[in-house]
């Protein structure tokens, strides 16, 4: 089953141009999977926190396309924090893994990439209800 150790920053590709660089990313090449979704989350209050779930199926690469914020990984078992702040880094998060955002910088703007389109089942959004589900596929594995 996956642990917070199967979360690794990519380093997405740069293009230098003396007028700004860009990124480009594609799904299956520089992220490990099929992008079937794209979405981004902006004008987070101070203080408040996003994500607060795990995903039975999807993956994810999220980005910091402006500004900074952290990503609270947890296992059910290991929990690390990666501050991401620059947009040619990625954080790939597996199936099963906690996250929670949080300690967005003014104006933070965070890009996700997913393997999935939304579906709600797919959710896990009860922390003690993902612990649960982490031992009994920990056990059968």
């Amino acid at each position: 089953m996956t642990t917070v150790d199967d979360c690794r920053i990519l380093q997405l590709p740069r293009v230098y141009r003396p007028e700004g660089n860009l990124t480009a990313v594609h799904g299956g090449e520089e992220v490990p999977f099929a992008v079937e979704r794209v979405y981004y989350l902006y004008d987070v209050p101070g203080g408040a926190s996003r994500g607060g779930h795990a995903h039975l199926q999807l993956e994810q690469v999220i980005v910091s396309a402006v500004g900074s914020f952290e990503v609270v990984l947890d296992d059910g078992t290991s929990r690390r924090t990666v501050t991401l702040n620059r947009g040619h880094h990625g954080l790939y998060v597996p199936t099963m893994i906690w996250r929670e955002l949080v300690n967005f910088s003014s104006g933070g703007i965070c890009l996700v990439l997913a393997s999935r389109h939304y579906e709600e089942e797919d959710y896990i959004r009860d922390y003690n209800a993902f612990t649960g589900t982490k031992r009994r596929a920990d056990s059968v594995s």
